[in-house]
């Protein structure tokens, strides 16, 4: 999973110089359908005769490449770039920081404070707003507490 601030400070062609920039994920824009490649294929398409163009059908990616898009934050310039990165699945744009190892510590911590068992999962879920419980649970097994 990748997770990209909303903010960056990066160099600004226009600028000359690092400016903190606005990202943004980068969306495709709807299909014109007046574009010269459209307007053959509907001409083909119309009348008798069926599909005569190949439908492609033998997808081989899983994932799309991530294009961000970055607007320069200074309000004479407000310059626009593409910044592409790698394939991901999971892609979150100003998601909270995951901080795993004190998150493992503090519930290890818990488990010495409170009753073993399947409510201090409960209580940590509904006080610290852990979304990696079974994670964790599967940890607590691993190391033989329950």
């Amino acid at each position: 999973m990748v997770n990209v601030p909303k903010t960056r400070r990066t160099y600004c062609k226009k600028c000359k110089k690092h400016q903190p920039h606005k990202v943004t994920q980068y969306k495709k824009g709807k299909d014109s359908l007046y574009a010269q490649g459209k307007r053959r294929y509907d001409r083909k398409q119309s009348g008798y005769g069926g599909q005569t163009k190949p439908i492609f059908r033998k997808k081989a990616k899983t994932t799309k490449k991530i294009v961000l898009r970055l607007e320069c934050v200074e309000p004479n310039c407000r310059s626009k770039r593409m910044l592409a990165i790698k394939r991901c699945k999971h892609f979150e744009l100003g998601g909270d920081k995951k901080r795993k190892a004190s998150v493992i510590g503090l519930f290890l911590y818990f488990c010495n404070v409170c009753v073993l068992g399947p409510s201090v999962f409960q209580v940590l879920q509904g006080i610290l707003n852990i979304y990696m419980c079974s994670e964790l649970y599967s940890f607590v097994l691993s190391l033989n507490l329950l």
